[in-house]
């Protein structure tokens, strides 16, 4: 799967960032049975975080960007605990929170960014349900963080 992954990726443009460190006393990502989870990801792309306030200095296309790096650096994640993917079943969830402004309501267009990006390189199995929430303060200032669940086969 991860040649399949690599050459989707690599026709958006795009590439799997490395793994990135854990910042705190937890882990990247636990196993259970037939379940991933992985810890909340930020929107690292280069190396730097996508700070910022959606609806503020941020814009909504620039949140959704935000929500595909922030896919992309858990996918770097999956990728470590599933052996390349070989064990990689589907999406099943993802929660997103957007650092928005004060009544910012447009979280799910923001959140579409991950669930886009998932359907597009998992196609049916990378479709989820979701949570797409508003906050007004995420670590270090992120635009966005994903949490993510996987089922494996």
């Amino acid at each position: 799967m991860i040649d399949q992954i690599a050459s989707k990726l690599e026709a958006l443009g795009l590439a799997l960032p490395p793994a990135g460190e854990v910042k705190g006393n937890y882990l990247p990502y636990t196993i259970s049975g037939k379940l991933l989870s992985l810890s909340g990801s930020l929107p690292v792309r280069n190396g730097a975080i996508i700070t910022g306030r959606v609806g503020g200095d941020l814009t909504i296309e620039d949140g959704y960007e935000a929500a595909r790096w922030c896919l992309l650096n858990a996918l770097a994640h999956a990728k470590v605990a599933t052996n390349d993917f070989k064990s990689f079943g589907r999406v099943l969830h993802i929660d997103g929170f957007v650092n928005g402004v004060d009544g910012f309501t447009d979280a799910p267009k923001v959140i579409n960014g991950a669930s886009d990006l998932a359907v597009e390189l998992f196609g049916e199995a990378g479709r989820h349900t979701r949570v797409a929430l508003s906050s007004n303060g995420l670590p270090l200032n992120a635009a966005v963080e994903i949490r993510v669940i996987v089922e494996l086969s």
